[in-house]
């Protein structure tokens, strides 16, 4: 399948050196909730072009989900469409933040966001897997989702489902060409620049 394709990995193995396609896997996304038998953690596949993303398959190991999409063939749950929710006032939203390793860093920007929105949404929690919380929004089980100084395998499959199931995803500069960042925003779409708009204000190192 794709022989002449490179491939980006976590656990050190990648095999690219510019190649026009390239796989890009998590075999283990959301390791620390595996090592203490907490839900979610999942397998996570992409494929990708050197400037878009083309396929992205996850497995969520414990509550045996499979999501996918390709690039324009919309977004699926175990065979069924999926799509994202239709919530558009953020007091009514039900988000996801993750709290990266990289603290000294990201600190100022997640003390922010979290003050800015804890109260103010209808509530929020920490998944531990970028992959599973990308698809979370991608079924409408929640609105919106960031997370920064993560690597191309943590979002690559996740951020082309939620796409396809009718949301936006950008950098934290609200950047559109995001495959190649590090900083990342998802949403349904309406709460898109209400999230841009606070990560904005101290935005974390680049």
């Amino acid at each position: 399948l794709l022989p002449e394709a490179g491939f980006i990995t976590e656990e050190g193995s990648a095999v690219y050196s510019g190649e026009e396609y390239c796989w890009v896997i998590d075999p283990l996304d959301g390791t620390t909730n595996y090592i203490h038998d907490n839900a979610p953690y999942c397998v996570s596949i992409a494929l990708r072009n050197r400037t878009e993303l083309l396929l992205g398959v996850v497995y969520e190991v414990c509550r045996d989900e499979c999501y996918y999409a390709w690039k324009g063939g919309k977004a699926y749950l175990n065979g069924e469409q999926i799509h994202v929710s239709d919530v558009r006032d953020v007091k009514n939203s039900f988000l996801q933040l993750e709290l990266p390793y990289n603290y000294q860093d990201y600190r100022p920007t997640i003390e922010y966001v979290f003050h800015e929105l804890y109260g103010k949404v209808s509530s929020i929690r920490i998944n531990g897997s970028s992959a599973m919380s990308l698809c979370y929004v991608a079924a409408g089980r929640f609105e919106g989702w960031m997370e920064a100084y993560i690597g191309k395998w943590d979002f690559s499959a996740g951020a082309l489902i939620v796409m396809e199931a009718g949301g936006q995803v950008t950098d934290f500069t609200g950047n559109e060409h995001f495959i190649d960042g590090h900083h990342i925003i998802a949403t349904n779409g309406y709460l898109h620049q209400s999230l841009l708009q606070l990560v904005k204000v101290v935005p974390p190192k680049l």
